[in-house]
């Protein structure tokens, strides 16, 4: 669905700024892929030359076997974009502003109606749809730019920060909201987010960018791992010692605190752990897991030092 091949950008001036440098990525069908990193890591310029709003200093884009430098009427048409930081014009109703947009895709006013309604609907603004955008809540007009960019049934959209700022009961319904409408359709989403517990749920793969390079790409479970280890809170009721000792037999940093012992091990080794506890009859009255996050790695990787 979407190809980048050493994609970069160099901002000129008197000191050019790399902010991105020769990456490259796919977007497969019906997939959505998180592109997370810190500030200044090259999310935002990276999704600004995707829609061809900016242009690369060297790389290739295609989308669906096209080259969006040859073709970038013709992939429109198929390519949209929403974000919690760009809105629409403040002195035209909805329904104007979407009428607008309709007219741009070529959407029929039969269809486009049907559409429209039906999404203002879902979003709980339909009642809104002759105000001014002006007159909009922050949570309203992020519904109205998701109600925008997927009206015209996208084959890929672009969703930059579409939950940042949102009340949590908002965010939770656009999140739903776009699994849906992959679920239904088999929309491509690259979705960037600073929501670390949304991005683990949303994404079916994650991008860390920083300073404008890929620094990872796994799945969310994977990165967690690879940024901490599972931790272990035992109560013992009968065995303390025992615990302890067989943590060091098994090398799992262990320590005992009163009547609790905490471990750190990978998660492999927790039904093992657990089950030598069960043969040494030791007793212990609560358990409590600890699985590391994918916010463990968001930490670790933007704290990193470069190698020298």
């Amino acid at each position: 669905m979407l190809s980048v091949r050493k994609l970069k950008k160099i901002y000129p001036g008197k000191k050019p700024f790399l902010a991105v440098d020769g990456i490259s990525f796919e977007l497969k069908e019906g997939e959505i892929l998180g592109l997370l990193g810190p500030n200044g890591a090259g999310k935002t310029t990276t999704i600004q030359m995707l829609m061809s709003t900016l242009k690369h200093t060297a790389g290739d884009i295609f989308y669906f076997g096209k080259d969006l430098s040859k073709h970038r009427s013709e992939i429109l048409q198929h390519v949209t974009f929403a974000s919690t930081y760009v809105s629409l014009p403040w002195n035209l109703t909805i329904e104007q502003n979407l009428d607008v947009f309709g007219r741009l895709f070529s959407l029929s006013p039969k269809v486009f109606n049907k559409k429209r309604d039906a999404l203002l609907e879902r979003f709980g603004i339909a009642s809104k749809k002759r105000d001014r955008v002006s007159n909009l809540s922050s949570g309203q007009i992020t519904r109205l730019m998701l109600v925008k960019a997927f009206m015209v049934d996208p084959r890929i959209v672009l969703l930059d920060e579409p939950t940042a700022s949102l009340d949590p009961d908002i965010a939770k319904d656009v999140i739903e909201f776009i699994l849906e409408q992959r679920k239904a359709n088999g929309t491509s989403i690259l979705f960037t987010s600073h929501n670390m517990g949304e991005v683990s749920e949303v994404c079916d793969r994650v991008l860390f960018l920083k300073k404008g390079k890929i620094f990872a790409d796994d799945i969310p479970r994977n990165l967690a791992r690879k940024a901490a280890r599972s931790k272990i809170e035992l109560v013992i009721a009968d065995g303390i010692e025992k615990a302890v000792e067989i943590a060091s037999q098994l090398k799992m940093e262990a320590k005992a605190e009163r009547r609790c012992v905490h471990l750190e091990l990978d998660e492999s080794q927790i039904a093992h752990y657990l089950s030598a506890l069960a043969e040494a009859k030791v007793i212990y009255s609560n358990i409590n897991i600890i699985q590391p996050t994918l916010e463990d790695f968001f930490l670790q990787a933007a704290h990193q030092e470069e190698p020298k």
